[in-house]
């Protein structure tokens, strides 16, 4: 009698890297880097956010995202409700400091509605809903590019001296971490774009490592502070529930509203998915550059909103999958589905650590599959 492996239930995705990311909290608690060992420490995070980006900018191309200028009123949308309707709500939270929300926890809530989309996650759970793919890959594509500025800029405007002190020194810091190595990373594209794509998976590591390392400076900085004194297990649960109401009132602005201004099924899914979600792997980088000593704090409700995205979000997209489909778009959806699953032999959600770089388009010819780990 064989002996079957347990399994986690489809709808609840567990993000193994996630884990490693609280193994890491857990690590620079135990262990902060102090003393001589702290310079170190944030000089090689600086180093590892310089190169996330250059891989960020090496990976994205922006030829094949412009290419979709033509659905330009769904991309605006996304766009739309990525850096206005999510900062308006975050805004919105500010009446609950200091009786629901201590300030820091705040400062973080607000950074997490500053910044840009996901690219991986948005493009899996749109194909699994069947929704409109390509539409998604641009959508994801235009926010982290269009995230770059308008996420440092519209922290610098909002947060002001409480995201770690915002000055012309610090403008320029952003500037020179964050955005010359993406737009040296676009520069060579042309010559170390091969060779990103022949080593692809292992360069998926270097992303992951390197935002290990960003988080790991960032924690232990706040651990030798005494930053995680200032939070109780009550504001956390509090943050928990503050956060869940903000995902369901995007999730159904999103949904609602692309109905009403006439966007068909397909495109809705696109909108959801790619307008609700935030993305990790461009938040901790940024996070470090601008908030510095208090960026413990400043990530901690964006990787509280990614695990819980990725479990609600998992959910929708298969109840979207069972939604009956007009005959014409059924027949379309199966021949797919049959080329999908001859190629990829699986299906599931995603659970990836939303390295979206990593899956920036590559041709929209092909429906991306929900191959989702790497």
């Amino acid at each position: 009698m064989s002996r079957r492996t347990p399994k986690l239930p489809s709808w609840l995705p567990v993000d193994p890297y996630i884990l490693a990311l609280l193994g890491t909290v857990g690590l620079a608690a135990l262990l902060p880097a102090s003393g001589v060992a702290a310079p170190v420490a944030s000089g090689a995070s600086t180093g590892a956010v310089g190169l996330l980006f250059f891989l960020y900018g090496a990976r994205l191309s922006t030829r094949e995202a412009l290419d979709g200028v033509r659905h330009w009123r769904l991309h605006v949308t996304v766009l739309v409700c990525t850096f206005v309707a999510f900062p308006l709500l975050g805004l919105a939270a500010r009446g609950l400091v200091p009786f629901v929300l201590t300030p820091d926890l705040y400062n973080g809530l607000l950074f997490l509605c500053l910044v840009p989309s996901t690219i991986q996650s948005s493009i899996a759970f749109t194909s699994i809903a069947r929704g409109n793919v390509p539409a998604a890959i641009c959508a994801g594509s235009f926010s982290s590019i269009a995230g770059i500025v308008i996420t440092p800029l519209l922290a610098a405007g909002l947060l002001g001296n409480s995201g770690g002190g915002f000055s012309a020194d610090s403008l320029l810091k952003i500037v020179l971490q964050l955005l010359v190595p993406f737009l040296a990373g676009q520069f060579l594209r042309r010559w170390v774009g091969g060779f990103l794509v022949r080593h692809k998976k292992v360069l998926g590591y270097v992303d992951r490592g390197s935002i290990l390392l960003v988080v790991y400076s960032a924690f232990s900085e706040g651990m030798v502070r005494g930053i995680w004194h200032q939070v109780s297990v009550v504001r956390l649960g509090a943050l928990l529930v503050v956060e869940a109401v903000l995902l369901a009132a995007m999730l159904a602005l999103t949904w609602y509203g692309a109905k009403r201004l006439g966007f068909d099924r397909g495109d809705r899914i696109a909108i959801q998915f790619a307008g609700s979600k935030k993305s990790l792997a461009a938040g901790l980088p940024m996070a470090s550059v601008l908030f510095g000593a208090q960026a413990s704090l400043a990530v901690l409700p964006l990787m509280l909103f990614h695990q819980m995205q990725l479990m609600v979000c998992a959910v929708i997209a298969k109840r979207r999958a069972r939604d009956p489909l007009p005959g014409r778009l059924a027949q379309a959806d199966t021949d797919a589905d049959a080329d999908m699953d001859a190629d990829s032999g699986t299906t599931g959600t995603c659970t990836d650590a939303d390295m979206d770089a990593d899956a920036a388009p590559s041709g929209q010819g092909r429906t991306p599959g929900v191959r989702t780990g790497r």
